[in-house]
Formats: structure tokens, sequence, C-alpha cells
């Protein structure tokens, strides 16, 4: 193999230019032609494709966002997309292609595995949502943005003794509510892997006030539902002055936490070696800190779980 490709598809997240660094100047370490294609699936289908240097990755690793951008693309579902695309691999003499991104980014990374292209996927989503893997690059700096957001909240909440609903992505998985619920002391996490049990809610609020707590922090998952919604509805239960907010997609954003900067770089030199192996249709991943590879199928047919042990202990320290 002497020609491999990079592109970053799907969500955006924080890390993702370290991955693709570590993917471009790997490949130029082992003597590989290494192509950007740029915009995802789209880009590949439109032929925005460019060889890459050493200097086309240098003073990227601090950024967040993707400079090889990112879009979602229907046409790439078909198998007249997949055609168009494989086209275009052919064009340039790419032999291999190194997919940056999450769930819906790695299925087509495995069609074209099965129609002869290899194709390794590196997870790059802030959900923390995909089977195989620990963590996915993007979830540490999302956390952080989002721990960051509710300490000023706080302080807001404190000052008006008022409850707060806040909530934060994770699109079906409720990992970043659960992680920053109990790194932030949340009164109250809602995700979508546990039963809502809004009432349950109700009463620890009820009990905070009796005791003389003045103020609440409540975190919901999006995958739960509507913050606004569940606002309006604790003011109407309990009578507690209710504020809500989103934070949205700030939390895509931001200059890579360190340990997102060290994953990316760890998964996208171990994506160009498997190429170099010879495998495909394969993604990488980290589990107990060591680095794995999974067929892509297998790992997507497992079901993403939450640590109960995790929601469990921030029951117990929310009495």
């Amino acid at each position: 193999m002497k020609k491999i490709g990079v592109l970053t598809s799907g969500g955006d997240a924080p890390g993702m230019n370290a991955a693709i660094r570590a993917v471009v100047r790997k490949a130029i370490y082992h003597d590989l032609k290494i192509y950007g294609i740029r915009y995802g699936y789209q880009g590949l289908i439109d032929g925005n494709i460019t060889e890459m240097e050493l200097g086309s990755v240098g003073d990227i690793i601090q950024r967040g966002g993707t400079v090889l951008y990112s879009a979602r693309c229907e046409e790439f579902k078909t198998e007249e997309g997949q055609r168009k695309g494989i086209e275009q691999l052919k064009k340039h003499g790419i032999e291999g292609l190194i997919v940056i991104g999450g769930d819906g980014s790695f299925r087509g990374a495995e069609k074209l595995t099965e129609k002869g292209y290899p194709c390794i996927g590196v997870p790059g989503t802030i959900d923390n949502d995909i089977p195989g893997t620990d963590f996915t690059i993007g979830f540490d700096t999302a956390l952080n943005t989002v721990i960051q957001a509710i300490d000023k909240i706080r302080d807001t909440a404190t000052s008006h003794e008022r409850t707060y609903v806040v909530e934060v992505m994770g699109r079906h998985a409720g990992d970043i509510a659960l992680w920053a619920g109990l790194a932030d002391g949340a009164e109250s996490i809602l995700i979508p892997e546990q039963p809502d049990n809004f009432y349950e809610v109700i009463e620890k609020l009820k009990r905070g006030h009796e005791r003389g707590k003045k103020h609440s922090i409540i975190i919901l998952a999006e995958g739960v539902g509507n913050a606004v919604e569940y606002g309006k509805r604790i003011k109407e239960e309990a009578q507690f002055e209710t504020r809500v907010t989103v934070l949205g997609h700030t939390q895509r954003g931001g200059s890579p936490t360190a340990a997102d900067r060290v994953l990316a770089s760890r998964l996208g030199a171990r994506a160009v070696d498997l190429i170099l192996e010879g495998k495909a249709g394969r993604m990488v991943g980290i589990q107990n800190n060591v680095l794995v590879d999974h067929v892509i199928s297998e790992a997507l047919a497992q079901e993403h779980k939450i640590d109960l042990d995790m929601y469990k202990l921030s029951n117990e320290l929310s009495i």
C-alpha cells in the first residue's frame, strides 16, 4: 500500500485535528502518500481530495474542530453514492481510508470495506457512545466545558436561590450528563439509560428545601427530553423558582484537553498501523488504557452501556 486517505465525518469533536495530525505524520513516517478528503463522505463523492504534507498538519494539535471540515451525507448511504466515492478513490490511487467520526461514519467505512476498499475507523464524538472503546475523542473536552459552565451556573443559582435545569448533549447516551453531574455535585442526573422518575426528583428537591437548601442543579441529558418543559413541570409541581440553561453546541468546540490530544494521537497512529498490517473494516479504541481494535460491525452490534455504579454513587452522594 502506497497511498491512503483520511476524512472526518459527522459532528465535529475536539481532538479530531490531533487525530488527523497523527494519521498524516505516521503515514509519512512509513513513506506513504496521504490524502486529506474535505467535508467527509460528501467531499469523497465530489472529489475534494488533496495530498497532505508534514506542514499540512503543523500547529493544529491544539485547535478544536477539524481542518478537513465535516458534513453529513445522505447520498453516501446509497449504492450510487458509494459508487461515486469509489470512483474518486480509484482516480487518486487511494488504496485505504481512515475515517474519524461516530457510528454513522463507521457504517460508511464498513460499506467501503465490503466493496474492496479497506477502511479503519477512529472514534471521534463528544457523546462517548461508541461500543468497543472506553472513551471517544472529544468526550473529555466536552465534559470539561460542561463542568465549567455548571460551576458558573451554580454561582448564580446560589445568589438567587433558584433551581436550575441544565440540558447537555449526548444524543441517546447519558455519559456527559452522568460524568458532569457527579463531578459537579448535581442534585439529580437524568439520563436515557435510566427511568425518568420525575416525582423522585421533586421529593429530593423538597427534602433539600426542608433542611435549608436554597438552590439545586439538575442535569438533563438531551436524550431524556426537553429541559424547558422539564423546568416548567418542576415549577408547577414544587413551586420552586426554576431556570433552564441549554448548553448546546458550545460543548462541541474549544481547544482539546491533554487527555483528548493524547488519545487522538494514539488512536490515529494505531489506525495507520492497522492499515499497514492489512487489516480492514475495523475500529480502534482504548480499553483499560490499552489500545484495542474490533470489527466495526461487531462493535456496533453491541449496546452502549453506561457505568451504573457511577449513577448509583451520584444518587448516594446527592442525598
